[in-house]
Parts: C-alpha cells; sequence; structure tokens
C-alpha cells in the first residue's frame, strides 16, 4: 500500500471569536468536498477558542494541493479578523487508519 500522508493543524482564535471560527470550519466543508485528492478531513473543537483540522491525503502532491487551495486561502484571508496567532500546520505520516463498520 502506498504511504498516506496527512497534516494536523492547530488553531487558536481570539479571545470571543471562537463560534465564528467554528462557523468558518463548518462552511469549509463545502471546499474541501471538491478537492479530489482529500481522503478524509476533520475539523474539531479542544475547548472555546481552540480548534483543530486533521486530514489524509494519498499521496504528498495531494497535500500540497490542499495548502494552496481553496480552504487554506480562505483561512488566511480569515486569519487576520479570526485567529489570534498563525495555525500551526505540521505534516505528517499515516501510519494506520481504519474506518468504522
Amino acid at each position: 500500500m502506498a504511504k498516506r500522508v496527512g497534516l494536523l493543524v492547530n488553531i487558536e482564535a481570539m479571545p470571543a471569536k471562537g463560534d465564528e471560527v467554528a462557523a468558518f470550519l463548518e462552511s469549509a466543508q463545502q471546499l474541501v468536498e471538491q478537492e479530489p485528492a482529500t481522503v478524509t478531513w476533520y475539523a474539531v473543537r479542544f475547548g472555546p477558542t481552540s480548534f483543530g483540522i486533521f486530514d489524509t491525503f494519498l499521496d504528498d502532491e495531494g497535500r500540497q494541493a490542499h495548502l494552496s487551495g481553496a480552504v487554506a486561502e480562505a483561512l488566511g484571508n480569515a486569519a487576520p479578523d479570526l485567529l489570534a496567532a498563525a495555525p500551526e500546520i505540521r505534516l505528517v505520516d499515516v501510519l494506520a487508519s481504519t474506518t468504522a463498520r
């Protein structure tokens, strides 16, 4: 099986902007669904202002396409008004995965 890769992104909203960041992430799903190279995409909330994104790709080419795609552009545009700091983006290798049956 080919090596799968992913992204683990930590996002910190400005105080009182948590719900706006949550709404942004929920709306981003529509953009991700248009990316053929994105295998899975999850947006999660850890606390009032702390969020994360985890997504996977079949290869680094797909990951790079996502990093230069519509979601990354939209997040970059929204960042000055919503985020306390730049998103922390970590490139990861997927070692194992499964889906619920």
